[in-house]
């Protein structure tokens, strides 16, 4: 999938190389829709498609299929609306801030309605304009987060005038375990999202995310929400992946050094060699998206040879420990794998204490993006 980058030159004076595989996105959505099937998988493409860039990745997935996506914020649905054809369907996670709907209306996008106020200024629009508009309702089934409390649920169910002008397209929640089979949470949610759906008969439900895709049919419903699947992230944990890996990150060295035993490497001398050591730094830190707690933890790859982290992470460079690799090895401009074949989006967040979708999220714009 990936070609090995190690003795190509980083490009536009960047820190480092991004590859994204847009066919490997692809080719997940297209594994997630096959086992949906009946029901339809969209695509989650918020966070600028988890950092991965969405003007590239929405139209991938477009021509892979996908018509339905879904964005944090009304701003990222407006930035992707000109880029996309009409018959795709953006919907806005967030609901909408008081003032925005119009803009929202006149761009055609589709609000999830969160609260009983957003459904009162969304119906304020949709009868001002003698019109009916499109919208989502979610409900909180046990996450604490987002969505109509029950009681706000059954205030609206016992007045259904509340919905004037109204066209609920589905009614949906927000699986907190799917990730975790077993986690009792999962059927607690089912149970309450069930509940909440019986109140508004005839209504398409969308529930799965990622994990929950890989729950069972009950989790399903007609529209599932994959994310952190379609870039390659593992939707369930302790199994293999399923997913292909559609990220890999390369990083510069930009100097080598030779440094004896007692030799204190970095910020607060956290890290003291216990023998003479050679290393090399990189040209990537936390402003990059590489977390400060990969320090004496986390490690980078040259040639299939681990190569751990000495001392702590800092802004713009990360020391690594190359003394297994034959000396001469590394040289200035010289890339290591940071994430790729033999170090995946988990283990980089393993390492960190993070999860991957923080590793995936954060990566910085000075690298180059290299999509294929």
């Amino acid at each position: 999938m990936f070609g090995d980058p190690s003795d190509r030159p980083v490009v536009d004076a960047a820190s480092g190389v991004l590859t994204i595989d847009l066919g490997a996105i692809a080719a997940n959505y297209r594994a997630l829709q096959q086992r949906l099937a009946p029901a339809r998988a969209a695509a989650v493409v918020k966070a600028d498609a988890y950092s991965l860039g969405a003007a590239r990745v929405a139209p991938a997935l477009y021509r892979a299929g996908c018509r339905d996506f879904f964005v944090a914020h009304l701003r990222e649905a407006l930035e992707l609306r000109p880029l996309l054809a009409e018959d795709a369907r953006l919907y806005v996670l967030n609901g909408l801030q008081p003032g925005a709907e119009e803009r929202c209306a006149d761009a055609g996008i589709v609000p999830v309605l969160n609260s009983l106020e957003q459904v009162a200024n969304w119906s304020a629009l949709a009868t001002a304009r003698g019109t009916q508009l499109p919208a989502l309702l979610q409900f909180d089934t046990g996450m604490s987060r987002l969505g109509l409390a029950p009681v706000d649920a059954d205030a609206l169910a016992a007045e259904p005038e509340r919905l004037a002008g109204l066209n609920i397209l589905y009614v949906m929640s927000h699986l907190a375990s799917a990730d975790e089979p077993d986690n009792a949470q999962n059927a607690e949610q089912l149970d309450a999202m069930a509940r909440a759906a019986a109140a508004f008969p005839g209504i398409d439900l969308c529930f799965a995310n990622s994990g929950g895709v890989f729950l069972g049919e009950a989790f399903r419903g007609t529209l599932a929400r994959p994310g952190v699947a379609l870039y390659g992230g593992a939707p369930t944990a302790g199994v293999p992946n399923p997913m292909a890996p559609a990220v890999r990150l390369d990083v510069p060295v930009v100097q080598t050094r030779t440094v004896p035993a007692g030799a204190k490497v970095g910020y607060g001398g956290a890290h003291v060699t216990t023998s003479e050591r050679r290393l090399a730094t990189l040209a990537a830190g936390y402003a990059d998206g590489l977390p400060r707690h990969l320090g004496d933890r986390g490690a980078a790859f040259y040639a299939g040879m681990r190569l751990p982290i000495v001392g702590r992470v800092s802004m713009d460079s990360i020391t690594i420990d190359i003394t297994d690799l034959p000396d001469g090895t590394l040289k200035l401009g010289s890339l290591v794998e940071i994430i790729g074949p033999n170090q995946t989006l988990e283990d980089v967040a393993a390492a960190a204490g993070t999860i991957s979708y923080e590793i995936l999220t954060r990566l910085g714009r000075r690298y180059h993006r290299d999509y294929r």
